[in-house]
């Protein structure tokens, strides 16, 4: 994360004027710290810039957005990303999420909603436009390999904020430690687990943790 808490970001897309768009539409909730046009450039961009999440078309001039995941999974596994694709065309899909994206969404998504999907993606959960989950079962229901995580009703319930708390607070850190970490007070922090717990029907840290234990949040 940014020293503000917020993801870092790397968007690649071949419409400059696309890549301006999302820029401008989510600069108050996360860092876009570099950009692509082209298979090469992105594999090399998001090599060196290491983000939380790379926001990735899937046709790109040299190439599909599958072969940068391929090849920066093999060096960054822990890079995660997000396809935004005009496209909602089944092989797109496909091909994109057997490549180890962790989320797919169409560019039709509104502001508020590509926020949120970012956020989780940074955080681990897997995300992918309603009408899409057809899709992604066929293509999971035939990988040997790393099958993403169900969408979960009670994590979705939470904001990317709450959400992040979360996740910290599984982690072990201490309210004082998540505000540095999250550049938020401590009593802010307090609200924010808080409303967790209200929202989780959850009545302590310990089951908190618990409960994030369990679902591999941490």
């Amino acid at each position: 994360m940014s020293s503000l808490g917020r993801p870092r970001v790397v968007l690649v897309d071949d419409h400059a004027l696309f890549r301006a768009g999302v820029r401008a539409e989510l600069r108050d909730a996360v860092d876009v710290v570099g950009e692509a046009d082209d298979v090469e450039r992105a594999i090399v961009v998001v090599g060196e810039r290491r983000p939380e999440v790379v926001l990735l078309d899937v046709h790109l001039p040299s190439g599909s957005g599958a072969a940068v995941v391929e090849a920066v999974r093999a060096t960054h596994p822990e890079i995660r990303f997000l396809a935004l694709s005009v496209s909602d065309a089944p092989e797109d899909v496909i091909a994109v999420i057997r490549a180890g994206a962790r989320g797919y969404v169409t560019k039709t998504i509104g502001v508020e909603a590509l926020v949120d999907a970012v956020w989780r993606v940074a955080g681990g959960d897997a995300v992918f436009s309603p009408r899409l989950a057809g899709f992604v079962l066929d293509a999971f229901a035939s990988m040997g390999g790393e099958v993403v995580p169900p969408l979960d009703p009670e994590l979705d319930q939470l904001s990317p904020r709450e959400r992040e708390v979360l996740r910290l607070i599984a982690r072990g850190y201490t309210y004082k430690e998540l505000g540095r970490e999250l550049s938020i007070s401590v009593k802010t922090v307090e609200s924010h687990v808080s409303a967790v717990l209200r929202k989780l029907q959850l009545s302590s840290r310990h089951q908190l943790t618990r409960w994030a234990s369990e679902r591999r949040l941490a």
